[in-house]
């Protein structure tokens, strides 16, 4: 059911492959929008679909609390309750545990926690992370582990040593068939724990693996070396996601390093700040100088019917209007993107189409 094929591969090492699912075959590389709410911000499953979206992620940490796991079971799982047909992917809930909570207690079982909505306690266990992911019923399942500070070498060893126990927990607890679980390897920014984590995923022969622990605040060299080292490790015939990542810029040095699965909420969070991605950096439309602009943001965005002089005036207004226009040409942008390396990969140009994008920055 989860069956990877690599359909091209460059001089680079990047490629084009298909992961079949049982909402559809997703063609990668692919760029997920983070529909956090059982919702991509500002945006409806149909707009999705024009832009080219074919994979939605949403967080298990942010359904459990609200509205609960179990409603959105009962009205039929995550694509009928948002009405998004194509293959989604949920989180394990374990960085939003990390993360939001004022104060957390992780032991060798689980991770006691605060809702960071009104304070009240709560505990995720691999086996409840799995439970919830699967009443969520997203195609694609995170194990739940930990997301170490990158640069401590002791403790995210000690990490390690806890986390990899957890995926197997994980595999046992999972009763689903139609759910593909992915583990997550971790390491921070140390080539010995990345590659002693990869190992251990690779051994258990999972349909996928995810690369967690990066974009947290190491350095863009950091995070390059670390998918350099994994790059000839993991398994071929397998795809691989690094979490959380989703500037052009970034997806591009993904792909290079052979990723083929990313989700961000960068696009989304822009738009509702009034910025839209260009080729070469953000445009920021609060700024004066498009007051009178009559151009759209660019020729080829799906929202090119606008002038930046609209999109100015309805940032400055606070219109809601202003974050529904600006996501979709973000999100359209990021999606360009990755087809456009797509096509580059099966002509094999990707060096070249990278080197001239990223000449812009």
């Amino acid at each position: 059911m989860f069956e990877f094929k690599v359909t091209h591969q460059d001089d680079t090492g990047a490629r084009t492959g298909e992961f079949v699912t049982p909402h559809g075959v997703l063609e990668t590389p692919v760029f997920a929008p983070v529909g956090t709410a059982a919702t991509v911000k500002a945006t409806q499953p149909r707009d999705l679909v024009e832009l080219g979206a074919s994979l939605v992620l949403s967080n298990t940490y942010h359904l459990y609390l609200r509205p609960g796991d179990e409603v959105v079971r009962d009205m039929g799982g995550l694509h009928n309750f948002m009405q998004w047909q194509g293959p989604m992917l949920t989180d394990s809930g374990g960085f939003q545990v990390f993360s939001l909570s004022d104060s957390n207690k992780i032991d060798q079982d689980g991770v006691t926690f605060k809702s960071h909505l009104d304070g009240s306690k709560h505990r995720f266990t691999p086996e409840s992370s799995i439970a919830i992911q699967e009443n969520l019923g997203a195609d694609i399942i995170m194990a739940f582990d930990e997301c170490p500070p990158p640069d401590n070498h002791e403790y995210v060893k000690r990490s390690l040593t806890r986390t990899h126990p957890w995926l197997l927990r994980c595999i046992e607890a999972k009763k689903r068939d139609d759910q593909a679980l992915f583990g997550i390897v971790q390491g921070g920014i140390f080539r010995d724990l990345r590659e002693e984590s990869a190992k251990f995923m690779i051994d258990l022969d999972l349909p996928g693996y995810a690369i967690g622990g990066l974009a947290v605040g190491e350095t863009k060299l950091q995070m390059h070396q670390a998918l350099e080292w994994l790059h000839p490790i993991l398994p071929q015939n397998k795809p691989r996601y690094l979490m959380g990542v989703g500037t052009p810029e970034d997806l591009i040095n993904g792909v290079l390093r052979g990723v083929d699965i990313f989700d961000c909420v960068l696009p989304t969070r822009l738009a509702r700040h009034g910025t839209a991605f260009v080729k070469g950096g953000r445009m920021n439309l609060r700024k004066a100088m498009y007051e009178r602009d009559e151009r759209p943001i660019s020729p080829d965005s799906p929202i090119s019917q606008y002038s930046r002089a609209y999109l100015r005036h309805l940032v400055r207004s606070n219109e809601i209007l202003a974050s529904v226009l600006l996501s979709m040409h973000n999100i359209g942008f990021l999606i360009n993107v990755i087809k456009d390396m797509r096509l580059a990969i099966r002509e094999n140009r990707l060096q070249a189409y990278a080197d001239e994008y990223l000449s812009h920055y």
